[in-house]
């Protein structure tokens, strides 16, 4: 340990950001690195705990308590305090493929398990990743690295998101031939359609996709399996199959009004903006816009903020986000105890932006959806809702209860629902024949990731559920090193 009072020495920074109401002007990243001598002041605050619990990646009430990518957090921290970046460089990625995506995107599970974070503000952990990674692109410490021996084997991996990446690059370390089927025109699958630009920039990910490439790995896009490329046809090319396509099909609100033009899925939304914006800065106007308009945001978590703050860019009107739960507390309350995920009032980057362009924070609590009501034109005009109150039954059920006399008119001619995924898309799952279990997700062991057909592996949001980049990343690895034990009968994959 560098400095045993680092902790007590200095304060938690995490990056900066830049000015909330000024940088809804453009699709720029909207933080900012800090300088070498507050990272490694942040290294120092590391506790070098004599149990530390923040690379556990154990889940906990329903929710990831430390890193499920098992980070090395602890050496790294301290190697940037000694200003050892090169060394910090071979510790991250010895456990994760990509920490410039989960350095950007990934909501730092290994913070909330920090044991410093007991009774202080936690180890800045995912500054201090970004910042590793970010300077071993800079500095050029991150190469290609092509496998030296290559077997005769064939995998197909279908879906190139964290889970389909991570999977790939494993294989190919392997030496096998990997080819990455992607349904869109470009790789990374939600990292590139799901997340802003302002969050994770597609740069990012083709950066890292390049590299792939140059290690061997080939990728094949706008590229249906099982539409455009029969199944037939992948199952006789390849020795073997890992599907990796995620957790894409919307949930759903069920309400008089629900048919009306101008109710969107948040995926939908963002999907359309970010590919116009990429495609032509957004000028060919293929998106769905929210310029002048009284948005409404249905659901409360990350997705839900990433449409705030592209619906801010456009210009809207006035901007709402529904929260079907009460207002959370400063701090935990006594069942929500260290190292569980801190279920506190939090506000996010889009939140900001919202309070900054309007004045106030962009979020109703509470509030639960009644009925769209439409103009003579077919679209969405207004939104009447009621307060409600959520208890939970002796069975862990949730009960809503509607409290009389809250109920309200809100104007709105653009909703987007950001209620989740109930789960994979079934029709390449049923001409492929593969089992799902009772939540419609793929049927396959964790730690095995075998499904019922030989040869066929899955991992991530379509085997376990709309989950983490984290934890589609260790799926993806995990189905890695099973593939390659199934192909060769033995595996030196972590």
């Amino acid at each position: 340990m560098g400095k045993p009072t680092g902790f007590m020495d200095y304060e938690r920074q995490s990056r900066h950001e830049r000015d909330p109401k000024t940088r809804t002007d453009d699709w720029d990243v909207y933080t900012l690195p800090l300088e070498e001598h507050e990272l490694k002041e942040q290294g120092a605050r590391c506790m070098d705990c004599g149990i530390p619990t923040c690379h556990t990646g154990i889940m906990i009430n329903g929710m990831t308590s430390g890193c499920p990518v098992h980070h090395l957090i602890p050496e790294w921290n301290d190697l940037v305090y000694q200003g050892q970046w090169e060394e910090a460089l071979k510790r991250e990625h010895k456990m994760n493929n990509f920490p410039e995506f989960t350095g950007l995107a990934c909501p730092a599970p290994c913070e909330g398990a920090c044991v410093l974070g007991i009774n202080e503000s936690p180890v800045a952990i995912r500054t201090i990743e970004l910042e590793i990674i970010n300077r071993g692109f800079k500095e050029g410490r991150v190469k290609p690295e092509p496998p030296k021996n290559r077997t005769d084997k064939k995998v197909s991996v279908v879906g190139s998101g964290p889970a389909g990446l991570a999977c790939a690059a494993q294989l190919n370390k392997a030496g096998h031939r990997v080819t990455v089927f992607e349904r869109h025109d470009r790789v990374g699958g939600l990292l590139t359609y799901g997340i802003p630009e302002m969050k994770l920039p597609y740069s990012v990910v083709e950066r890292r996709v390049n590299i792939l490439k140059e290690e061997g790995i080939t990728f094949v896009t706008n590229t249906d399996v099982g539409k455009d490329y029969p199944i037939t046809k992948l199952q006789s090319e390849f020795d073997a199959i890992v599907l990796c396509g995620g957790a894409t099909k919307h949930r759903d609100i069920q309400v008089e009004g629900r048919e009306l033009k101008g109710i969107y899925f948040a995926m939908d939304f963002l999907h359309a903006n970010t590919k116009s914006l990429l495609d032509s800065n957004l000028e060919n106007g293929e998106y769905i816009s929210a310029k002048d308009k009284d948005v409404v945001v249905i659901g409360g978590g990350d997705t839900g903020v990433d449409c705030l703050a592209t619906s801010v860019r456009h210009k809207c009107k006035s901007l709402t986000q529904f929260d079907i739960y009460q207002k959370k507390g400063e701090i935990r309350e006594d069942d929500n105890p260290w190292p569980q995920w801190p279920v506190i009032h939090q506000v996010e980057y889009g939140q900001k932006e919202a309070a900054a362009t309007f004045g106030d924070d962009p979020r109703a609590y509470a509030v639960m959806t009644k009925r769209f009501v439409g103009d003579e034109n077919g679209y969405v005009k207004e939104i009447h809702t009621i307060n409600v109150e959520t208890t939970t039954d002796e069975n862990g059920q949730r009960i809503r209860k509607e409290i009389p006399g809250t109920e309200k008119i809100w104007p709105a001619q653009l909703v987007l629902l950001a209620i989740g995924f109930s789960g994979p898309e079934q029709d390449l799952l049923q001409k492929m024949n593969v089992e799902t279990d009772n939540r419609s997700n793929v049927k396959a062991e964790y730690g095995k990731y075998k499904t019922n057909i030989e040869g066929v592996f899955a991992a991530g949001d379509m085997r376990r559920g709309q989950s983490l980049i984290v934890w589609a990343i260790n799926e993806g690895r995990g189905a890695a090193r099973e593939c390659d034990r199934y192909l060769m009968d033995k595996t030196n994959l972590p």
